[in-house]
């Protein structure tokens, strides 16, 4: 069977989405604009019948990952793919005919039941007591957990653009709402840096706009939806912040502290080799998974590189030191993942600097994981 022609138009145009939208944008725009465009409520004249063709034929593409990454590859004025932000296809639907069918014509059938959210404390019960409790606990917010909220990975500000754009004008103004109601909450400062902002706003659509959501997105897109609204705030509220490792953290920060400008020399030279941007994994665990003790890792990174002492070193010493111990902050917060030989090895030059042991057998402590 022939491959189907390149279709002429701008897909993403059609569905008024971003090139690096989720799929999880892509079904909803195809579902908002369906029931706008469909010819049982916009008429059934030849206009409307064609543009609810070419909306079902530009989610035809870009629901598929295999038709949008041809699509992508040979559209006119291709570059080669999408660039700019994650594009989800992983949780791409399954290859579908892209071809105008009644079927496809027809408006989205009712929605599932909602799953439980994912902390029903805070999310559970009526929208309007649920997002005062939410205020209430965002006021409550302390430097840590802002701090992981900064480092988080928050819902991808196209995929917000994209719920915000399909929104009736009664629920674009509870949005703005909650949004304004959110910025009284947190210092200006804080509220300025786009991790604690987008991570406090994917809960705040979470919360405001779950109807919408729940009639816009069929399972799995609804689930996947929820999980990465929810996402940065599960990682980052009622976390330590260096998470189950964070005395082991402390620890080395506090000696980090005291190296003697010896001490720094002697770890650079018995780290000849490693990179100092190098942030080595356990095999047991993925930093795109692992959100939580992601963001744990690079708290401790940066903390542990921050107390170092630079008194009487070179510029370039001081650089290269607070590299390898951002490195070591890192390993250290990931402690409990890693084969113990394998911890004593990645410790092995500060050891060799300082003294410190490296042998002591690590008991696996509760790792909360947020994915």
């Amino acid at each position: 069977m022939p491959r189907p022609l390149i279709p002429d138009e701008d897909l993403y145009a059609r569905l008024e989405v971003a090139v690096d939208a989720s799929p999880e944008a892509i079904e909803l725009a195809w579902r908002a604009l369906l029931k706008r465009h469909h010819p049982d409520i916009a008429g059934e004249d030849a206009a409307s019948l064609e543009r609810a063709k070419r909306i079902n034929i530009a989610h035809d593409w870009l629901s598929d990952p295999g038709l949008r990454a041809r699509y992508d590859r040979e559209r006119p004025g291709a570059t080669g793919g999408r660039t700019g932000g994650r594009t989800g296809v992983r949780h791409g639907r399954p290859p579908r005919r892209a071809a105008w069918t009644a079927a496809a014509a027809s408006p989205p059938a009712a929605r599932p039941p909602r799953r439980a959210p994912a902390r029903p404390s805070l999310f559970r019960g009526d929208p309007t007591t649920v997002l005062a409790r939410f205020l209430a606990r965002v006021e409550r917010l302390t430097g840590d957990e802002l701090d992981r909220l900064a480092e988080s990975d928050p819902p991808p500000i196209a995929f917000l653009a994209t719920i915000r754009r399909f929104l009736a004008p009664d629920a674009r103004a509870a949005f703005a709402d909650a949004e304004a109601l959110l910025a009284t909450r947190v210092p200006h400062e804080r509220w300025a840096e786009a991790g604690v902002r987008e991570g406090l706003l994917g809960v705040a659509a979470e919360v405001v706009l779950a109807a919408f959501l729940d009639d816009m997105l069929a399972e799995p897109f609804r689930g996947r939806a929820r999980e990465r609204l929810l996402r940065a705030w599960e990682a980052s509220v009622d976390q330590p912040r260096y998470g189950p490792n964070g005395g082991d953290v402390i620890a080395l920060r506090a000696r980090a502290g005291m190296l003697t400008a010896a001490e720094v020399a002697t770890l650079i030279r018995r780290s000849q080799g490693i990179a100092g941007d190098d942030r080595p994994w356990p095999a047991a665990l993925r930093p795109d998974e692992d959100e939580a003790l992601r963001i744990s890792a690079v708290l401790a990174a940066r903390d542990v590189a921050a107390a170092m002492p630079v008194a009487g070193l070179s510029a370039a010493a001081a650089t290269r030191g607070r590299r390898l111990l951002a490195r070591l902050g890192h390993v250290v917060a990931l402690r409990h993942a890693f084969p113990h030989a394998a911890y004593a090895g990645l410790l092995a030059p500060f050891a060799a600097a300082t003294g410190a042991d490296t042998t002591r057998p690590v008991p696996p402590p509760g790792v909360s994981r947020t994915r």
